[in-house]
């Protein structure tokens, strides 16, 4: 059994947090065969995704390169089955009964860009566990492990 929905990853600038995350979301869901997909947007999105986050992804193998951040919306909310936050407040924005999560020990890529990378793998990696368990998904007996490389 599959989980179908989407994670919406928020952070200020839908320009490195959440672009990592949704890069580390989406490659261990697809390796866990989870149909469950990630998006992202900001509060208050900068016109291009940080260099450094394109250049660390392009080195792990993920091109983001056509990644444009943009403006969360209600829509987006709505539609969500989880939503993760990065440093940014959208209670204002928070329809009625929605699941969110913050993730606020997550450091600045702009300050610790690695220190940045491995909290959210670690966070990543426990949440497609719990979206496997949650839908029967997870593989005992597959030999693979939810190892976040580098």
């Amino acid at each position: 059994m599959t989980a179908h929905g989407r994670v919406l990853f928020l952070c200020p600038h839908n320009a490195a947090k959440s672009v990592l995350a949704v890069a580390e979301f989406d490659r261990l869901a697809q390796q866990r065969g989870l149909s469950i997909r990630a998006d992202s947007a900001g509060t208050e999105p900068d016109a291009a995704p940080s260099l450094a986050v394109v250049a660390a992804l392009l080195a792990d193998g993920i091109d983001v390169t056509n990644h444009r951040p943009r403006r969360v919306t209600a829509e987006d909310l709505a539609a969500a089955h989880r939503i993760i936050t990065l440093g940014c407040d959208i209670a204002a924005l928070v329809p009625p009964g929605a699941s969110i999560v913050s993730w606020d020990d997550v450091p600045p890529v702009s300050r610790d860009l690695e220190g940045a990378w491995t909290a959210i793998r670690q966070h990543v990696e426990r949440l497609v566990v719990e979206l496997a368990a949650d839908q029967g998904g997870l593989e005992h007996d597959s030999g693979e492990s939810l190892r976040c490389g580098g």
